[in-house]
């Protein structure tokens, strides 16, 4: 709502300060893309170009970046923005998450650069990868600015964060235009999925996006409501020890939300903290030793589990062997498709939880990304 006010009072501002002899360019009447779900960004349509903005996740009510998308180069612009001529006929993408993005609009050639390629599992893009046809720029958090100038591609997609991005400055400051994309900032599987509408603009593909999102919304409100009349959820944990901290997702990340939307019991429902939360091994003995169910786990068998850290048999989940993680479509080098497509398909992921914690429920469904421990 906050944000739908702002953007009204902007059009108002508008057209309240037009004159004949000032320069403003006139916003059409079906002018703003309808974002339903996601708040890290907006898309305006004027009569030259259109305007993203990127909304601040960690700074209320500012910009995070903003751009303006234009068919000719030499169209005039404001300078609150980047300039970038569209629709883009190559990019460098420095997440995963953007592949099957690309892919469900029908531009996953234009990728011609991408980050840590032993991590990533889409096929194609391996492929194109092993013929020569996409360089690896590196690590995503220093990228190579050697290769991705040599590669000079019409932008470099990556994720924002609360700092300093060293390596976008020098790619901006060598001309090449870098699009933050904040999805993961997102509290909700399909605020998240929505962002295929922001990469969609780059593409003039708002329509086509827009179309494939109303298929994954109402197929996960399909399943969602399937729980609505449950009296009884199973209780949730999340997660594994790592080097002595277990990081649970807070209660207002898209991860709590999806243990909601499941029809599961979270000990960390009501926390207001949309990141993770870092706790000991005690903290979490006394609040999950005796839940349901255990998903997100960091180990591939119930073995290895209790090799990590014997306590992990401690938990009720272990001792009855109702433990799960994410990893049933992976490569041998690590590349996970749960962390790859999953983040366009938040009704499969959805499907997968339900059959986690209520199998009489989807008695026809089988997992896509979710795997049981034996």
């Amino acid at each position: 709502m906050a944000k739908q006010l702002f953007i009204l009072s902007f059009i108002i501002f508008l057209i309240g300060c037009q004159n004949k002899s000032a320069n403003v360019v006139e916003i059409n009447s079906d002018s703003i893309l309808n974002i339903q779900f996601s708040e890290g960004f907006t898309i305006e349509y004027f009569s030259d170009y259109k305007r993203v903005t990127v909304i601040n996740p960690w700074k209320d009510n500012t910009i995070y970046a903003r751009y303006y998308l234009v068919k000719e180069k030499r169209t005039p612009t404001p300078k609150d923005g980047h300039k970038i001529q569209i629709p883009l006929k190559s990019i460098g993408t420095a997440s995963g998450t953007h592949f099957e993005f690309l892919h469900l609009i029908g531009e996953l050639q234009s990728i011609t650069g991408v980050c840590t390629i032993n991590k990533i599992f889409n096929n194609n893009i391996l492929e194109k990868y092993n013929n020569n046809e996409i360089i690896d720029m590196g690590d995503p958090f220093s990228l190579n600015i050697e290769k991705v100038q040599m590669l000079q591609p019409n932008a470099v997609m990556v994720s924002g964060f609360n700092q300093e991005d060293p390596s976008s400055k020098r790619l901006i400051e060598n001309g090449i235009p870098v699009i933050f994309n904040n999805e993961w900032m997102e509290t909700s599987l399909l605020a998240r999925a929505e962002w295929i509408k922001f990469i969609a603009s780059f593409y003039n593909k708002e329509k086509i996006a827009d179309s494939i999102f109303i298929e994954i919304r109402n197929s996960y409100n399909t399943n969602k409501i399937k729980i609505k009349n449950l009296k009884k959820k199973p209780t949730i944990m999340v997660g594994g020890n790592f080097k002595g901290t277990w990081y649970m997702p807070g209660g207002k990340s898209y991860m709590a939300r999806l243990i909601k939307d499941a029809g599961g019991d979270y000990f960390h429902k009501n926390d207001t903290t949309s990141g993770s939360l870092p706790l000991n091994f005690e903290q979490v003995l006394n609040n999950f030793r005796d839940a349901d169910c255990w998903i997100a786990s960091p180990a591939n068998s119930l073995e290895k589990l209790i090799n990590i850290d014997e306590r992990h048999g401690l938990f009720n989940a272990a001792k009855k062997k109702a433990v799960y993680n994410f990893n049933k479509r992976i490569t041998d080098t690590g590349g996970n498709d749960f962390w790859e497509s999953g983040i366009a398909h938040p009704d499969i992921i959805l499907a997968d939880m339900m059959k986690v914690f209520h199998p009489e429920l989807m008695k026809n469904h089988e997992f896509f990304y979710v795997n049981k421990l034996e």
